[in-house]
């Protein structure tokens, strides 16, 4: 086909390839979900065994639940802000969308909650002695690696912990060095920090739909939100770039994914208002 065509040019488009490019990170974070889900698993399996119920069920699986909750409230923010049309979104639907909204937000602070008690849980250590901790292999002790990882005592583990001033989370049978525990709880600071702050951000761009559909958002107010968000924004930024040196990959590129999809989300709502206007 010849590059000039032009049935060709009228399906690759550069607003298809962004369009295109935006629901496929849709869609990647979407799957972090499976992926939270498989890491938290683990993680619980070895800090609650088989005493998970409902009542800390937000703690042994706060990333699966805070990305399920964010995803769904990022489908919803996508439909408001670029998909349906403003004098459709009333009535019905409009408190339809805000049940959703409100399911969500409870989940994302219940997550939220979830992350703090998880603190709780780390920084919660009394000093561990034992004589030979190799004599711990094949049995139910674990040792940190980070805030979710936490492995069985192996030979070769018990080689590299052996001699070394330990700590044991309180009732658990769970122990790491200083240094690996001090890791873990920077992780945890850092996911409350995360977390509080998306909390704020999605309040603010809640506000700004709200006032895009009484169309009473203004460009004063619009100026106000941009540059609030853009220090909340900045923080988001910081945490990921800590979890990209001391996180794990994961970690990296979900904070990734989420700083781009809300990229979208504002030119959704930069869009709306021009259009508006």
């Amino acid at each position: 086909m010849n590059a000039a065509d032009p049935k060709h040019s009228k399906l690759v488009t550069p607003h298809r390839l962004f369009k295109l490019f935006k629901y496929t990170v849709y869609i990647l974070l979407a799957y972090n979900i499976f992926l939270w889900f498989q890491e938290d698993l683990s993680a619980s399996a070895e800090t609650f065994g088989d005493t998970v119920t409902w009542r800390n069920v937000v703690e042994a699986y706060s990333a699966t639940i805070d990305t399920a909750a964010w995803v769904l409230l990022l489908l919803l923010f996508e439909l408001e802000t670029a998909v349906i049309p403003d004098e459709k979104l009333q009535g019905g639907l409009k408190w339809f969308f805000t049940g959703i909204v409100t399911v969500c937000y409870v989940f994302i602070t219940w997550a939220f909650y979830g992350y703090v008690a998880k603190y709780g849980v780390i920084t919660d250590v009394v000093p561990f002695s034992i004589a030979d901790v190799c004599s711990l292999v094949e049995t139910e002790w674990n040792y940190i690696v980070d805030l979710d990882d936490y492995p069985a005592i192996d030979r070769t583990s018990c080689v590299a912990l052996q001699g070394q001033a330990l700590l044991q989370v309180s009732g658990l049978e769970i122990v790491g060095t200083a240094a690996s525990v001090k890791s873990a709880i920077g992780l945890a600071i850092v996911d409350i920090i995360n977390a509080g702050t998306w909390l704020i951000i999605v309040v603010l761009l809640q506000a700004e739909v709200w006032l895009q559909l009484k169309d009473i958002l203004t460009d004063r107010l619009m100026l106000i939100s941009k540059i609030s968000k853009a220090f909340f924004y900045a923080i988001l930024f910081v945490c990921a770039a800590y979890w990209g040196f001391n996180g794990t990959f994961l970690d990296f590129w979900d904070a990734f994914l989420w700083l781009v999809a809300f990229i979208f989300i504002e030119l959704n709502i930069f869009q709306w208002h021009e259009d508006n206007r």
